[in-house]
């Protein structure tokens, strides 16, 4: 009797660490999910501000007065490419759009580089990255929503903190001004 008692608590042992090594090794994937979800929002950051410079230069040679326009660009091109985390990339990341809206505007007032065949591939090029990014972003939050959830619920939550891994993931938040109502004004035409 003795011994089937000894069996039987060797099996629970055995089946409890198993356990922990299924639910150890589940949130060590989920943990390398979300920091190749944020590598790939990285990527497509970079690639936008890698075609920067050569919308900055294409403009360059028909908006000669539009300076202030250029270098609010470089500046927040510089801002995306020194972000160390999602909350300052997102900062960085609305002020490149804003600037990127700035860019495209001054290509209304100038007919000639908006017919240019150099600006108009930047353009689509910005604009297919612009979907890749938002699919990344996406990607990342339900990353990080997996995450965040898997640290949290029983028992994955006991084995998340014996082993100091409980710490929750920031998400890639739009800022207010990105909420807002975009406004579609056709007064001027």
């Amino acid at each position: 009797m003795l011994v089937w008692i000894l069996i039987g608590l060797g099996v629970i042992g055995l089946l409890l660490i198993v356990g922990v090594i299924g639910i150890y090794n589940s949130l060590m994937t989920t943990s390398k999910q979300v920091d190749n979800a944020w590598a790939q929002i990285d990527v497509q950051l970079k690639r936008r501000a890698d075609l920067i410079p050569n919308l900055v230069e294409t403009v360059k040679g028909y908006a000669k007065f539009e300076r202030n326009v250029l270098e609010g660009v470089t500046q927040a091109r510089s801002a995306l490419m020194s972000a160390k985390s999602p909350k300052e990339a997102a900062k960085a990341d609305n002020m490149l759009a804003g600037a990127l809206k700035s860019v495209f505007a001054v290509a209304e007032a100038y007919p000639t580089l908006k017919a240019n065949e150099n600006f108009k591939a930047l353009q689509e090029e910005l604009s297919s990255t612009e979907n890749k990014i938002a699919f990344a972003r996406q990607f990342y939050n339900d990353m990080v929503m997996k995450w965040n959830t898997m640290i949290v619920v029983f028992p994955n939550n006991m084995i998340s903190g014996m082993f100091n891994l409980s710490k929750e993931r920031e998400f890639f938040q739009a800022t207010e001004e990105e909420r807002k109502n975009v406004k579609v004004d056709f007064s001027g035409l």
